[in-house]
Parts: structure tokens; sequence; C-alpha cells
């Protein structure tokens, strides 16, 4: 004899208490679709029933990465990126020494406040 799960027999798993019209292929659906700068095409199916204004007007498309809008004629433009700073980059930007000792000292006087008003409260 063999046991299986717990379904009744004849049932089919997963059968919901909607019809197979509003799941699936069988559901109405609208195409829309989307173009990114380099001109790929990327098509969206969403319900028909859906409101405009819940479709969104960008997504990144899957092929580029680039952001993807409805209109082919005026896609949205590529983000420019900054140029990897290397080390020295950073070590240009680096602080002069008085503005340096300067924050020393302003950050030393806010731990001293504070530990005045930790030692008052004890």
């Amino acid at each position: 004899m063999a046991s299986g799960g717990s379904a009744i027999r004849g049932s089919r798993v997963g059968a919901g208490p909607m019809g197979e019209q509003d799941r699936g292929f069988h559901a109405d659906r609208i195409r829309v679709s989307y173009w990114d700068a380099l001109g790929n095409e990327t098509v969206r199916y969403f319900a028909a029933n859906l409101p405009d204004e819940e479709i969104p007007d960008t997504i990144d498309c899957p092929s580029s990465g680039l952001p993807a809008g409805r209109d082919k004629e005026n896609p949205p433009s590529v983000v420019k990126l900054e140029p990897y700073k290397t080390h020295l980059a950073y070590v240009k930007e680096r602080r002069t020494e008085e503005e340096a000792e300067s924050l020393l000292e302003e950050a030393l006087q806010q731990l001293r406040v504070r530990r005045g008003k930790l030692s008052a409260t004890n």
C-alpha cells in the first residue's frame, strides 16, 4: 500500500479559489516596452486592470544595467560615474597641519566637556 501526502484524491495541488482565467497565461495583460540609452528594448507585462500611474516610468535594463524609460526617442541618459581615485589623489586632499591641529583641539575640547558633565552627575 502506498502512502502519500495529505491531498484529497483527485484534487489539484495549488488550486486556489480563483479560476484559471485570473492568473497565469490566461490573465489579461498589457505589453510595455522600455528602452535604454544603448537602444536595448526590454518588454514587461502588467495586468490589464492596473492603473497607468502604477506602471513604472523607468526600470533597470537587465541586459545593460542602465536605466530604461518608456520613451524610445528620448531614453534616460547614461549615469556618469566618478573616476576611480588613487591613493595619491586622497593624499593630495588631506588637510594642512594647521587644520588638523584645530580639528584635534576641537574634538578634545568636546570630550573634556562631556567628561565634565559625566563626573558632575556621578
